[in-house]
């Protein structure tokens, strides 16, 4: 089995464990005031790792609730094997499974099912990027104010002045709209379909991004830091957009005030 054809299969199955036991969650467990996981995230970690494991036993793996392995082999699978946990322990159906493949540090596959929606987003490094088949491009929407974004908030959000709501604010003044569904992953694939224009967040993890950041890029998206320097996984900060409105998200994200409504 080819990795495409394996990190394919596997998301299918997490998925399909996810959606039988939505509201189902036995036990939940905090990692920080609003940091939780669920039985539910360790079960699906638990499949995808060791299916991966199997089938690849020399490959390098780094997941979200830690079934890490590693071995020092050019190539890695990144997992987050419930994007949307927080979500998911409400019984809000907006979650999915997240692999990314990178090899030689170059990521190369990414996929990412709803399984609510029965959404599979699929990209390859060169080989671009698709839902359900179905060759997917970013928006053509040019400026911000005609803009739907979307965003999140870090898990020390009440601890930290570094929250995004400055950012969140300020964006509201100047896009059309803003969305917080609470996955990563299915925002930037949403930038990647164009459903979304726009992307940021701040202290996301590999896992978070990296199977939806090959999405954007894929698409025809762009994807940079907060400085408008090139984007990395093990980075801190992420713009994800369609290229058209980047340039005004850059700028916006480095306002040094909170802009407040007129009159």
């Amino acid at each position: 089995m080819e990795v495409k054809e394996a990190a394919i299969y596997i998301a299918r199955k997490a998925g399909e464990l996810l959606r039988e036991n939505l509201g189902r969650v036995e036990s939940i467990e905090y990692k920080g005031a609003v940091d939780l996981v669920t039985d539910v995230d360790r079960k699906s970690e638990t499949l995808i790792v060791d299916f991966i494991k199997e089938r690849f036993a020399d490959h390098d793996i780094l997941t979200e609730e830690g079934q890490d392995k590693t071995e020092g082999s050019p190539c890695r699978w990144i997992i987050d094997p419930l994007d949307g946990t927080t979500n998911y322990a409400h019984g809000y159906p907006v979650f999915c499974v997240s692999i990314g493949f990178e090899e030689e540090g170059e990521l190369r596959l990414g996929v990412v099912y709803d399984p609510m929606l029965e959404e599979l987003f699929v990209a390859e490094n060169g080989g671009g990027a698709y839902l359900n088949g179905r060759r997917i491009r970013v928006s053509a929407t040019p400026t911000l104010d005609k803009s739907l974004l979307s965003t999140g908030f870090p898990y020390d959000l009440r601890t930290s002045r570094e929250n995004n709501l400055n950012h969140f604010s300020n964006f509201a003044m100047r896009a059309q709209a803003i969305r917080r569904a609470g996955s990563a992953a299915l925002d930037m694939c949403y930038v990647g379909c164009g459903r979304f224009d726009g992307f940021w967040e701040l202290k996301l993890k590999p896992w978070d991004v990296a199977a939806g950041s090959l999405v954007v890029k894929e698409a025809g998206g762009r994807l940079t830091d907060f400085n408008d320097s090139p984007f990395s996984i093990y980075g801190y900060e992420v713009i994800a957009s369609n290229g058209l409105i980047h340039q005004e998200m850059v700028e916006v994200v480095n306002l040094k005030t909170v802009v407040t409504p007129q009159g």
